[in-house]
């Protein structure tokens, strides 16, 4: 929604042509930008509390720098996930101050005044294994990107138990928790006993050939005995990122 057009919407509510419960629907569901390959939605925060973040992988890299340009213009913090080395350098060339995040394959640009830093809310991301970073860093990553504090404990997985029982205290500091393991995909159902929070389940695409790409994990965590455990589709830890900051966020209010 440009300037002239926004104005629009205000007289007619000063008017009483529409009332402002009316017009607050109509900033709701406004505006997104058509360029063809993609329609940016502007206000995508306005309506979920979180802007649009965009995915890379398939698209070309002249493609993701454009939408991320016209996302900056806009003046919105920008987010895109799954990045290619060639889409980073198409980014980094047409727009300044953006930062990458080799491991987790994210490229951020900050423009909004950053939060005050406070203890809580907090989301807790664990890891089975060192072979499990990535995505669990596109997790932190992209939690703190949305203004959430993530506290990274990794290598924590079941092989050696005692490591995670040594953070305890810390997982305690956590409003949610994001648990990503490959493998048969255990670590989140002990976490889950372990904890009093919701605990979102994210299998990774890490194990021999019975793990199928991360299925025997998914259905292991599917099928997890500890009620407080979800699940997200296999290496999705933006996903998990997502709905861990809206749990963290309410449960500060």
């Amino acid at each position: 929604m440009d300037k002239s057009a926004l104005l629009a919407l205000l007289s007619s509510v000063e008017r009483g042509e529409i009332t402002p419960a009316a017009g607050a629907e109509r900033l709701a569901n406004l505006p997104f930008e058509d360029i063809g390959h993609a329609r940016i939605d502007h206000h995508r925060s306005l309506r979920t509390g979180l802007p649009e973040v965009i995915y890379a992988a398939g698209k070309t890299p002249a493609q993701v720098a454009e939408i991320f340009s016209r996302m900056a213009e806009a003046g919105s913090d920008v987010l895109a996930t799954r990045v290619s080395p060639e889409a980073v350098t198409a980014i980094q060339l047409a727009v300044a101050g953006t930062v990458h995040y080799e491991t987790a394959r994210i490229v951020a640009l900050r423009q909004k005044p950053a939060a005050k830093v406070v203890e809580r809310p907090c989301i807790a991301v664990l890891c089975a294994g060192t072979s499990d970073l990535p995505v669990a860093e596109e997790a932190a990553v992209t939690a703190e990107h949305f203004g959430v504090n993530a506290l990274r404990l990794y290598d924590v997985g079941v092989a050696g138990v005692h490591r995670l029982l040594a953070v305890r205290e810390q997982l305690a500091q956590a409003d949610a928790v994001i648990v990503c393991a490959g493998m048969e995909g255990a670590l989140p159902s002990v976490v889950g006993g372990l904890v009093g929070v919701p605990v979102i389940a994210v299998p990774t695409s890490v194990g021999y050939g019975a793990s199928f790409g991360g299925v025997t994990a998914l259905l292991g965590m599917l099928n997890s005995c500890s009620p407080n455990v979800s699940v997200v589709n296999i290496d999705n830890g933006f996903g998990a990122a997502y709905s861990a900051t809206l749990i963290a966020r309410t449960a500060r209010r």
